[in-house]
């Protein structure tokens, strides 16, 4: 994933094309992230039969929901704030499959 970005709307475009359909096999999953801010937004990820769609909005029942700033979220795919230090200090709240946020390293790799 490029490191250049300046908003959610830029990582989320980008997300399909690192996305490691090999990581996702298996998974039925819906991701749903809610970026609090100026660059923010409400978008969903569905991984379905080693596939990733990206949409805009909030999805009625997702497996897994992230909310963060949106200054966090572009620092987080950066490579600028590491993901267990923004969830434990409350940067990054998480609800739902908390086993499958583990997984999103492998499922968008940014290195």
């Amino acid at each position: 994933m490029k490191t250049g970005f300046t908003s959610a709307k830029e990582i989320f475009a980008t997300m399909p094309e690192v996305f490691d359909r090999e990581a996702a096999a298996g998974l039925d999953a819906v991701i749903q992230y809610n970026i609090e801010g100026d660059e923010g937004g409400d978008w969903y990820v569905v991984i379905r039969d080693q596939t990733c769609t990206i949409f805009e909005g909030v999805h009625e029942s997702p497996t897994l929901s992230l909310r963060m700033s949106d200054k966090n979220w572009i620092a987080l795919c950066k490579g600028e704030l590491n993901p267990v230090y923004a969830f434990m200090s409350g940067k990054l709240k998480a609800s739902g499959d908390i086993m499958l946020a583990q997984r999103l390293p492998k499922l968008f790799p940014t290195g």
